[in-house]
């Protein structure tokens, strides 16, 4: 599971790239997270009591695992528990109605207490990996494509998604970023500009996840168990959830078209690509996810058409 919660301007949410430099202080207070200026301020007898009994609870538990964390906000594992947290509660306030909303299986909230979301984890496996192949069953992936087609077909969460036009002046900024910096050649900027302008027209909104990336989705055998890190849901275009879930993965595309039930246009898909690299690879960058040229999304546009 993954703390990459909503952030927009990038589209991304990193479940497998753990950032190596994490701040210790922060897993080891993990178990006091819940409330722990409140209880510092209450002083230290009351805070010592909690240890006692946080350090009771966590004796059958797993060791804490880092799962995600950057400056913005992380994730921490606690057994079966997830803590994710983050400064901006905007996001966690998004997360938590999508669930709610949702007509498919998502983590169970256990407690909120801001800045902390402590969430159950999902049974299964991610269905895979960006950057490494599925081992997952072509029929797992049909069932992520009918799951998606599920979200889909459920009401409008009451809240605005992203426009065209924000996509549009984001792409303008990041592409000037990545040629500016050296990040990529400008032919490769430019190839993969002129096809992810294809995805810049009206849609029909739909209840999307927003960061459907392959990570999120969890199955056990055949069957998906539930989708994680719900705080970029929003109305927005079906198809950039079918881009996020196969980019990378693009021999599963036919497997998830199948599941999802409908006519969908693959080249649109593939622009959704182009688009979302694009605009990810700058806040990869800048937040310590390894050299640009390690990326799969940089991969993904040097293999773009």
């Amino acid at each position: 599971m993954n703390c990459g919660l909503m952030r927009t301007p990038p589209l991304v949410s990193r479940a497998r790239r753990t950032k190596a430099a994490c701040d210790p202080p922060a897993v080891s207070g993990a178990n006091e997270v819940p409330g722990s200026g409140a209880v510092q301020q209450r002083g230290r007898t009351r805070y010592t009591r909690r240890r006692q009994r946080s350090s009771a609870m966590m004796a059958n538990m797993e060791d804490i695992q880092v799962v995600v964390a950057h400056n913005e906000r992380a994730t921490l594992r606690v057994g079966d528990m997830f803590l994710k947290i983050d400064g901006d509660q905007a996001r966690t306030d998004v997360e938590v109605e999508a669930m709610a909303m949702a007509p498919v299986r998502t983590p169970e909230i256990l407690w909120r207490k801001p800045p902390v979301l402590a969430l159950t984890a999902l049974p299964g496996t991610a269905l895979g990996h960006l950057g490494e192949p599925s081992t997952a069953s072509s029929a797992a992936w049909a069932a992520a494509g009918a799951t998606v087609r599920t979200l889909h077909a459920a009401p409008l969460p009451p809240w605005l998604g992203r426009t065209v036009d924000d996509f549009a002046t984001q792409l303008n900024s990041e592409c000037e970023w990545l040629v500016a910096n050296d990040v990529l050649p400008t032919e490769v900027v430019t190839r993969n500009r002129r096809l992810a302008e294809t995805v810049l027209r009206p849609w029909t909104p739909v209840f999307i996840h927003g960061d459907l990336q392959v990570d999120h989705i969890f199955v056990s055998g055949d069957e998906v168990t539930g989708i994680v890190d719900w705080s970029e849901a929003s109305q927005g275009d079906a198809l950039l959830d079918l881009a996020t879930l196969t980019l990378g993965h693009v021999e599963h595309l036919d497997d998830v078209i199948a599941g999802y039930g409908t006519n969908v246009d693959r080249d649109l898909i593939r622009a959704w690509w182009s688009l979302r690299c694009l605009l990810n690879v700058r806040w990869l960058v800048e937040h310590g996810f390894g050299p640009s040229e390690e990326m799969p999304e940089v991969a993904v546009l040097r293999s773009a058409p």
